[in-house]
């Protein structure tokens, strides 16, 4: 029995073999929906994408990619905290951070309560980055509705609370204390370059709309052109193969050394 390797070299040979199983897994779901996203039609609010719209059926493209720059279709919304800055879509948070005393294990233990959030959103539309004038474009239907991390946070601040004799006393009395108060601002910027994946619908003329699929498939929103996208998409994809590889190596070599050094052990004492 003692010619057996070191329990822990079992250890790390199941662990590199099992990571190596869980990356492998990872990446044939990234790479399964990167072929998916391959298949989808990529558009910029041009004329070649309302001449197909026209002559396609219904009027319209049950699925497909649009990249554009925002535009707001009225007046943008104002950010709160920075100066100069507009967007379409807002979200505001603000919650308190407080320590309460735990008597059991006599430590102070931080808790976050009263969060309060606001979203506001005004209408807006994709344009061509590369077009002269704003006559083509696609409004973007329920944007809240779609996934993808689109905003940007462009405020953050933590404000602590002050040190008085009246906040020591009532932290005696309480087992509490305020800690401080958090605010963050999000925004879905003007001008940003936006890739959105959709139902696209001509509405009459000239006017597209880009809508949540009614076959079921993701309405999304990334905050990048498309060919960055995609690269980033790969990217991911590279690097779960590439864990997967170095773990499967790595539990590889572990079990070559143990069965080599079990091997050698076993010769030296038939000697």
């Amino acid at each position: 029995m003692s010619d057996l390797p070191n329990p822990l070299v079992f250890l790390g040979v199941g662990s590199s073999f099992a990571l190596s199983g869980l990356f492998y897994h990872l990446y044939q779901e990234k790479r399964e929906k990167l072929q998916t996203l391959k298949k989808v039609p990529f558009f910029r609010p041009d004329e070649h994408l309302v001449r197909l719209l026209n002559t396609s059926s219904h009027k319209r493209l049950l699925y497909a990619a649009v990249e554009g720059c925002i535009l707001p279709d009225g007046e943008p919304l104002a950010s709160q905290f920075v100066p100069r800055c507009f967007g379409v879509i807002q979200k505001i948070a603000v919650e308190e951070h407080w320590k309460y005393w735990n008597s059991l294990t006599r430590t102070w233990n931080s808790r976050r309560t009263n969060r309060k959030e606001t979203n506001n959103t005004v209408p807006f539309s994709l344009v061509s980055p590369r077009a002269f004038t704003n006559d083509l474009y696609v409004k973007v239907q329920n944007p809240m509705e779609a996934s993808g991390w689109y905003l940007e946070r462009v405020h953050h601040r933590v404000r602590y609370a002050e040190e008085s004799l009246a906040n020591v006393m009532l932290e005696g009395l309480s087992g509490e204390k305020p800690v401080g108060q958090e605010e963050s601002e999000e925004l879905l910027r003007v001008g940003a370059t936006v890739t959105g994946f959709g139902e696209i619908v001509l509405e009459g003329g000239n006017v597209m709309r880009l809508q949540a699929p009614l076959d079921g498939r993701p309405y999304i929103l990334v905050p990048t052109d498309y060919e960055s996208y995609m690269s980033r998409q790969e990217s991911v994809a590279t690097m779960w193969k590439s864990l997967s590889a170095v773990c499967g190596i790595t539990g590889t070599s572990l079990l070559v050394g143990a069965i080599y050094s079990f091997v050698k052990k076993r010769e030296g004492r038939s000697i």
